[in-house]
């Protein structure tokens, strides 16, 4: 399995528990409940990401 570093989450989280935590792999990124780290993380391939993160920049989510 790869090593994840350097996770973070949004600034705009500010000091909440109910977020995400993005972190960096070598050829993707991984992502894990802020308030459950314990329970793991689910991780996406470079092109995965790069398609999830345009879907949220186009505003392609129902909120």
């Amino acid at each position: 399995m790869n090593k994840v570093g350097n996770w973070r989450k949004s600034s705009y989280s500010g000091n909440q528990t109910n977020c995400v935590e993005v972190g960096a792999l070598a050829d993707g990124a991984a992502v894990r409940d802020t308030k459950d780290r314990a329970a793991g993380y689910f991780v996406a391939d470079r092109g995965q990401w790069s398609a999830f993160i345009g879907a949220v920049k186009a505003d392609r989510f129902v909120r």
